[in-house]
């Protein structure tokens, strides 16, 4: 209810108002570095791969963004970025393990800008939805889904290339409850203490791409 009411306060912003009318498109991809306990516990326990599990591990990220200018200094947007994780692990030739998972991640942003000939330069935040697909073979492939809520900082440098092309490059703090992945009633469950798996995480990314200003 409460993202719904959001996305139709920035659809009324976005028909209602004409001053310093100028949208900005973005698309990139980047690396996360991604801190998930609950996740690097099970598979560091349960189906250790020869080398400890960093705190962050590193995992694809892409994104495609717009934004309204509503004044010089304040934008509004929306963002959608897809993560992907997968890790492998193989038992003296007789079975391998792997998991992987697909992290979407659409947001409502804000920002505050700041412009010139040749440069923008965005600071904000915003929040949204998180649904990931996780698929686990251990002798068969299992599906499993989840959808919470995150929040995230975010920044980016926008500079000129040529016409309304900019090269841009940005940074991103994420904080993301997606919550338990499951298969019908069927839940990731680490014996080792008995709990069930989460894929709730802490992250930071390094993005580059390609804006398109209209002025």
């Amino acid at each position: 209810m409460i993202m719904k009411k959001i996305l139709f306060l920035i659809t009324l912003l976005l028909f209602s108002s004409s001053t310093y009318a100028q949208f900005d498109f973005a698309g990139g991809m980047g690396i996360s570095f991604v801190n998930n306990s609950s996740l690097r516990d099970y598979l560091q326990i349960n189906f250790p791969s020869g080398s400890k599990l960093s705190t962050f591990n590193s995992s694809v990220e892409f994104f495609i963004e717009g934004d309204y200018s509503v004044t010089t200094s304040f934008q509004l947007g929306l963002e959608y970025a897809y993560q992907i994780y997968s890790y492998t692990a193989s038992f003296s030739g007789t079975y391998v393990y792997d998991i992987s998972y697909g992290h979407h991640k659409p947001s409502v942003l804000a920002y505050y800008v700041i412009s010139g000939n040749g440069y923008k330069f965005k600071f904000g935040g915003g929040a949204g939805l998180r649904i990931i697909s996780l698929d686990e073979k251990i002798m068969n492939t299992v599906n499993y889904s989840t959808s919470g809520f995150g929040v995230l900082l975010k920044a980016q440098g926008h500079t000129l290339l040529g016409g309304n092309f900019y090269a841009n490059i940005g940074v991103d703090l994420r904080y993301d409850l997606p919550g338990e992945p499951k298969n019908g009633s069927n839940y990731i469950v680490d014996n080792s203490i008995n709990q069930n798996v989460n894929i709730n995480s802490l992250s930071f990314g390094i993005k580059l791409g390609i804006s398109y200003f209209f002025e």
